[in-house]
């Protein structure tokens, strides 16, 4: 199978046929150029106060998040362009159809700076779900889609310098258990402002990247169902004063509304005295 490219323009429709037959799909020129631009200068700063490598003591993280690769969070603080992102109208539809459509009231689960250095060897190949490893065990294969997530190219990203690899139809195997080889995988080949759109079910890592200088620079954001932890304390990490005057919906993905699955059935979840809260 092949990861099919979309314009920005694409109907909903289309866009959702061609992310569940493949677990993925491309949307070329997500951003402005000058949007990206921003967003791209403001990453490479911040990278440079940054060593490579994790803070993570534990030997398979350290080689998981990779030794000479630059991670870091809390993009937001750097640029406003962030925000806008995170309304971004297309990745609002594809979450909203996705993630308890009955209720769409997720977090954001994850928004980091994902530079891939020279001589970076692949990422091991992994489900996103597999966060959640009880879920995934009880559910699968009928598991619902509790995360999606995001490779925003803040430049060209070729397959030489560490393009995301994907098992395009993963998402759909029998056996959650089943890895697949890196022979299985595609790179997703992004041009500058485009973003590579997959389901948490899918199988995928980073590239190696082969080049003898040159920089993966890419952001990788993804969303969480209401109802599981988010992978990022992004409450602790943007302040209230910064998020007051945002929308609604900003404030949601950030930690700072309640989540309530009404009209479903279940318990408000995030509560302050036993009421939902937001500032």
């Amino acid at each position: 199978m092949k990861i099919t490219h979309v314009s920005n323009e694409t109907k909903p429709e289309t866009l959702l046929t061609h992310f569940n037959d493949a677990g993925a799909v491309i949307v070329d020129d997500l951003m402005s150029r000058s949007a990206i631009t921003e967003l791209r200068q403001s990453i490479v700063n911040q990278a440079r106060l940054n060593k490579p490598g994790t803070a993570a003591q534990d030997a398979g993280w350290q080689v998981f998040h990779g030794r000479n690769t630059i991670r870091f969070t809390g993009i937001g603080l750097l640029t406003p362009v962030f925000f806008d992102l995170l309304e971004n109208p297309l990745m609002k539809m594809l979450a909203d159809a996705l993630l308890d459509p009955d209720c769409p009231n997720y977090w954001l689960n994850t928004a980091q700076a994902m530079l891939i250095g020279p001589g970076e060897p692949a990422q091991l190949l992994h489900r996103d779900c597999q966060n959640w490893p009880s879920l995934t065990k009880l559910a699968w294969p009928n598991m619902p889609e509790v995360t999606i997530s995001m490779i925003l190219a803040l430049d060209d990203v070729s397959e030489a310098i560490g393009a995301t690899r994907v098992i395009p139809g993963s998402h759909l195997w029998q056996d959650y258990r089943r890895q697949g080889n890196p022979e299985d995988t595609i790179p997703a080949e992004l041009s500058a402002g485009s973003a590579l759109l997959y389901s948490g079910k899918v199988i995928h890592g980073g590239g190696e990247n082969l080049s003898e200088g040159d920089w993966r620079l890419a952001l990788h954001m993804s969303f969480v169902v209401g109802w599981l932890t988010p992978e990022e304390a992004t409450c602790f990490v943007y302040p209230r004063e910064i998020v007051a005057n945002r929308s609604d919906r900003i404030k949601r993905l950030l930690g700072y509304r309640s989540y309530n699955p009404s009209p479903k059935s279940g318990g408000r979840l995030w509560l302050q005295n036993f009421d939902e809260w937001s500032i």
